[in-house]
């Protein structure tokens, strides 16, 4: 893991309108993400994760506070709902990012088959996303969002949409993926068995307003064993903490 600081969030709030009714969502999170780290946030329902992640990530600013983001820094996310654009092909989507980035069409198209490939999309690259499963709607997102060559990807709840299997199989390429590519991932995660299995890292967020009320390293060795005591031992801790500030 490299020790420099990529993002960096001070005294971060957020509040929203509602109903002529000023709420709090956010209130003075601190959060930074070093560079090669798979950090997993946790939280009770409705605590402010996504919020939270969309600031982190420039799409939406915060009421208060700040978010400094290293200039080496380049983004990408993928969300729960897949987000794709559905008039468009699965190369159309996964080549969008490229594309919007003025490379020259022989490089888009290098690019798309690329993650097409790497993604396990090879022969539906014509269809649109109507046509496919969850969890290849789902490929096609990681794949859109690799396309444009990120070292920091962003993830909110991106598995939690799909079956089991499905979810177990797309968690364990993602870790691959984190490591072959050397990227920096953050995730949002409503399972802590996911986030025990996936992270380095767990931020632990409590509600009303939403803050991060602990941080728990997860030092268990890779591959996890996920029938191991140390495991079990981690979640159970780990589920205390959000039963406590829930």
């Amino acid at each position: 893991m490299n020790e420099k600081k990529l993002i960096f969030s001070s005294s971060v709030g957020q509040d929203f309108e509602i109903d002529d009714k000023k709420q709090t969502v956010l209130s003075g999170v601190d959060f930074s993400v070093s560079g090669g780290e798979f950090v997993c946030i946790v939280g009770p329902s409705g605590c402010g994760k996504s919020t939270l992640l969309r600031i982190l990530s420039g799409i939406i600013p915060p009421t208060s506070g700040e978010v400094k983001i290293d200039n080496d820094v380049r983004l990408a996310m993928v969300f729960q709902n897949f987000a794709l654009f559905p008039w468009l092909s699965v190369f159309e989507n996964v080549a969008f990012g490229p594309k919007m980035k003025g490379l020259a069409a022989d490089e888009v198209e290098k690019i798309a088959k690329e993650k097409i490939q790497m993604m396990g999309l090879f022969g539906v690259e014509k269809k649109h996303p109507k046509e496919l499963s969850g969890g290849m709607k789902q490929r096609v997102g990681i794949a859109r969002a690799l396309a444009v060559n990120p070292n920091v990807l962003f993830l909110d709840e991106p598995f939690s949409a799909l079956d089991v299997f499905t979810a177990k199989k797309l968690r364990a390429e993602l870790l691959e993926i984190w490591q072959r590519e050397k990227l920096t991932v953050v995730m949002i995660s409503h399972l802590i068995e996911e986030a025990v299995e996936l992270s380095d890292r767990i931020c632990v967020m409590s509600a009303n307003p939403g803050r991060i009320s602990h941080v728990a390293p997860n030092d268990l060795p890779r591959p996890r064993n996920k029938r191991s005591a140390e495991f079990f031992q981690l979640v159970d801790k780990l589920e205390a903490m959000i039963d406590k500030n829930g």
